[in-house]
C-alpha cells in the first residue's frame, strides 16, 4: 500500500506541472456493501469512509480525477429484512484500500475562472479503481480472516458540485463499486480446504458503496480551452 500511495502522488505532482487548473482536496462521508450477509439497501451508510482526491480540470466539462479512499464495511443478519438472513445471524467487518482513477463529466459548463458566478452542476465518474481486502471465511458462526487480498472494481458515481468560495468546490456523491469478487463478506473463501464454507448467491458479486462530501480546493493557471 505504501508503493501505491507514493506512485498515486509521484502521478499527481506530475501532473500538476502542466499550466493548466488542478484541485485537490479531500472526501468524506460512509460506506455500505451490497452482498450475501446484513441488509440488501443500496445507499445506507454505516460506517465511516475518508479520502483525499485530485482533479485535472482539461475542459469546463471534463475533469481526470484520481482518488485514495478507506473504510471498514460491515453487514450484520440480523439487521436485514429478509427472514431466512435474520435467522442465520452471521455478520463481518472488512477493511477497503482503495486507489482509483478515472474521467468525471459534468452536465453544465463549470469554467471555475467564472469566480464572480455562482455554478452548479451534476456529474457523474467512472473509470477503474484498485482496492485491497481481505480474504474473510465464517465457520462456527464467526467471521475470520485467511489473507489479504486485492481486485479491480469499477466504479460508478453520481453526484452534484458547487462552488462557495472563490477556490473552494463543494460536492455530495454516492459512489457504487462493482467488484470482481463475491467474497468480501466470508461467503466465497478462495481457498479450496474452505469450500465446504461456501453459503449465498455465487453467481453474483459483492458491491460497496461510498456516499459523502467532497470539498476541493481550486489552483493553476487559466486552461487554454479553446484558441484566442
Amino acid at each position: 500500500m505504501k508503493k501505491v500511495l507514493v506512485l498515486f502522488f509521484c502521478l499527481i505532482f506530475h501532473t500538476i506541472s502542466n499550466a493548466q487548473i488542478h484541485e485537490i482536496g479531500v472526501f468524506l462521508g460512509g460506506s455500505n456493501y451490497i452482498g450475501d450477509v446484513g441488509k440488501t439497501n443500496y445507499v445506507s451508510p454505516n460506517e465511516l469512509a475518508f479520502g483525499i482526491l485530485y482533479k485535472w480540470n482539461r475542459s469546463p466539462r471534463h475533469s481526470w480525477r484520481f482518488s485514495y479512499t478507506q473504510s471498514t464495511i460491515s453487514g450484520n443478519d440480523l439487521d436485514s429484512e429478509i427472514p431466512g438472513r435474520y435467522l442465520r445471524g452471521y455478520k463481518f467487518k472488512n477493511s477497503i484500500k482503495e486507489l482509483s482513477a478515472g474521467l468525471e463529466f459534468d452536465f453544465f459548463d463549470f469554467n471555475l475562472h467564472e469566480v464572480l458566478k455562482r455554478k452548479i452542476t451534476p456529474y457523474v465518474y467512472s473509470g477503474l479503481a484498485y482496492f485491497i481486502y481481505d480474504e474473510l471465511y465464517v465457520i462456527g458462526g464467526n467471521t475470520k480472516k485467511d489473507y489479504t487480498s486485492s481486485k479491480i472494481a469499477i466504479p460508478m458515481t453520481v453526484g452534484v458540485k458547487t462552488n462557495i468560495l472563490e477556490n473552494f468546490i463543494l460536492g455530495l456523491e454516492v459512489g457504487a463499486r462493482y467488484t470482481f469478487t463475491d467474497n468480501l463478506d466470508g461467503s466465497l473463501p478462495k481457498n479450496e480446504n474452505l469450500a465446504p464454507l461456501k453459503f449465498g448467491n455465487v453467481n453474483s458479486k459483492d458491491w460497496y458503496v461510498f456516499t459523502g462530501f467532497t470539498l476541493t480546493y481550486t489552483f493553476g493557471d487559466k486552461p487554454c480551452y479553446c484558441a484566442d
